[in-house]
């Protein structure tokens, strides 16, 4: 597990935090914790753009595209 050292906390969110972390029944330190916890949460999977794009659009329905044929690929250029 890995430390965190927090500098130059007011005093006042210090006291704020105290009261709250003692109306949960918790340490300071445990305190932080479960705020640093919903604040952050847990991690997400990667975002996959398509399906996301999918999910927003979906609920309008579906369009039908007309592909155009493919034909054979073209000789490249030649600069001789």
């Amino acid at each position: 597990m890995a430390s965190l050292t927090i500098r130059n906390l007011d005093d006042s969110l210090k006291r704020r935090l105290r009261i709250r972390a003692a109306e949960h029944g918790r340490s300071m330190e445990e305190e932080a914790r479960e705020i640093l916890r919903q604040a952050v949460g847990r991690e997400r999977p990667p975002l996959n753009l398509a399906a996301t794009i999918r999910s927003r659009v979906e609920q309008f329905g579906g369009v039908e595209l007309e592909l155009p044929a493919r034909g054979p690929i073209s000789d490249p250029p030649s600069f001789d």
